[in-house]
């Protein structure tokens, strides 16, 4: 039977409605990744998506809940998926950590996820759960992933971890955290120095979790 209810002109369909947030979360994004969250405006965003003021904060009350949802929206596009985690598995524990490693670097080591990371960084004093948003997006599948190795490792007496959750964590920092900073500051890391610092502190890594 067909729907004959009447459909009132100008009014968007859901569809239309969802990719006008999308492309509003794009563009606030852009202004907020190039000029800064106080040098971004409500009116300049607004302009290069073809809005009125009026329209955008009846999405968003101010411009806090449109950076925050900016931020959100990036790093769920950044984020990678689960078959691209689990593609990181090799056929030894070292090689599938520095995968791993490698996989988390790329991210940021790409133009848009070193700005996003950037103003994460700059602006996490000021929006905290910003920073948390991040890394339960983007950050803890892969962490989860890695302390499931690491639990397995243990019960086959290869490692002796207790905590193989604060493990991984303590595996990114480590691991990951040095070249990543190094890329945000804008200096060039070549792709076999990233390898020679993964791998180095790897072995650290693993050496720490031996059985004693």
């Amino acid at each position: 039977m067909l729907d004959e209810s009447p459909i009132r002109a100008g009014r968007p369909t859901r569809q239309q409605a969802q990719a006008r947030q999308v492309a509003l979360l794009e563009t606030a994004l852009e202004h907020f990744l190039d000029k800064g969250y106080e040098g971004a405006t409500i009116e300049a965003i607004a302009a290069d998506v073809n809005m009125t003021k009026r329209t955008v904060y009846a999405r968003f009350p101010d411009k806090t809940a449109l950076f925050r949802a900016a931020i959100r929206h990036g790093t769920e596009a950044r984020a990678v998926t689960p078959e691209v985690i689990a593609a990181t598995r090799g056929d030894n524990l070292e090689e599938t950590l520095v995968a791993i490693a490698m996989l988390r670097i790329g991210l940021v080591a790409e133009t848009s996820g070193a700005k996003l990371q950037r103003i994460i960084n700059t602006e996490s004093y000021r929006f905290p759960d910003i920073f948390q948003t991040y890394y339960d997006i983007a950050a803890l599948p892969t962490v989860r992933f890695l302390s499931e190795i690491l639990v397995e490792e243990t019960r086959a007496g290869r490692l002796a971890i207790d905590d193989p959750l604060l493990a991984a964590n303590v595996f990114m920092s480590m691991v990951v955290s040095g070249p990543v900073r190094f890329i945000l500051s804008g200096n060039s890391l070549g792709r076999e120095d990233i390898d020679r610092r993964v791998r180095f502190a790897i072995d650290l890594f693993l050496k720490g979790a031996e059985p004693r």
